[in-house]
């Protein structure tokens, strides 16, 4: 089924956590379906450069330095915008694998500000343009965490049931606007930075998370996904999509290659 070009009065899609993984490559793939790119994130000489690479392709890309939890900037941010077309919410992460009698609440505050009220603030910041544009979307990237729990991540699995909840709720509480609400939940996605943010820099324990699995779905395999569900026509609504690897039949069951 051929993808639908944006419009004119949607074709500004802002995309969170931009500077690398998931983000950067949802940015990459949605410049090369016709949108104009603004890419967020905290550090600016990532989302530059690829605001470079993106222009140099013959696309369109903006860089704006923003952290998601820092509302006052999100807000000042917002002012730059009469109309937004596409929301991105994917900024994110992971911290930590303790569990709950050990955990450390100073990183569930981090992933809970940042998967949640990250989200938050940016989709009010920017619901009334999605509204203004007439055909807007908005994507929540949250995980098949935020649909199953796993022991050692409940910090992680409760910030992203979180972001579940959210998207499911504004879905209800705007029907009749003409706005899309979307949710994309990747399974074992391989990216250069998740699981070695999460382990602090610790890389046997990061490979040990990839470790016997074959092919886990990188980043582009959710970018495309995500670029599929944006480029829908606009009365299809993705609501939910779960994405997996083959090899992962759940959060708990994974083939593993000896």
């Amino acid at each position: 089924m051929a993808s639908a070009a944006p419009s004119a009065a949607s074709r500004i899609a802002v995309v969170t956590g931009a500077s690398s993984g998931i983000g950067a490559a949802t940015a990459r793939q949605l410049a090369a379906a016709g949108y104009r790119v603004v890419l967020t994130a905290r550090r600016k000489d990532r989302i530059e450069a690829l605001a470079e690479e993106i222009n140099a392709a013959g696309h369109a890309a903006t860089a704006y330095q923003l952290d998601v939890t820092d509302r006052a900037a999100v807000d000042e941010f917002a002012t730059a915008f009469q109309t937004v077309g596409v929301l991105v919410n994917n900024a994110g992460g992971a911290l930590g694998a303790d569990p709950v009698a050990t955990g450390d609440p100073a990183d569930w505050r981090t992933m809970y500000e940042t998967n949640v009220l990250g989200t938050l603030n940016l989709t009010q910041a920017l619901l009334p343009k999605l509204v203004a544009s007439g055909d807007g979307t908005v994507v929540v990237v949250s995980s098949t965490a935020g649909h199953g729990t796993y022991e050692g991540g409940a910090g992680y699995v409760a910030a992203k049931h979180g972001a579940h909840v959210l998207a499911e709720t504004l879905r209800l509480e705007i029907v009749g606007q003409p706005v899309r609400v979307i949710e994309i939940a990747p399974g074992m996605v391989r990216t250069e930075e998740f699981a070695l943010t999460r382990f602090g820099g610790d890389t046997q324990k990061a490979a040990k998370v990839y470790q016997g699995v074959a092919e886990p779905l990188t980043a582009d395999d959710v970018a495309e996904t995500i670029t599929w569900a944006v480029t829908r026509p606009s009365h299809v609504n993705i609501d939910l999509l779960i994405v997996r690897p083959r090899a992962q039949a759940s959060n708990t069951k994974v083939h593993r290659e000896q």
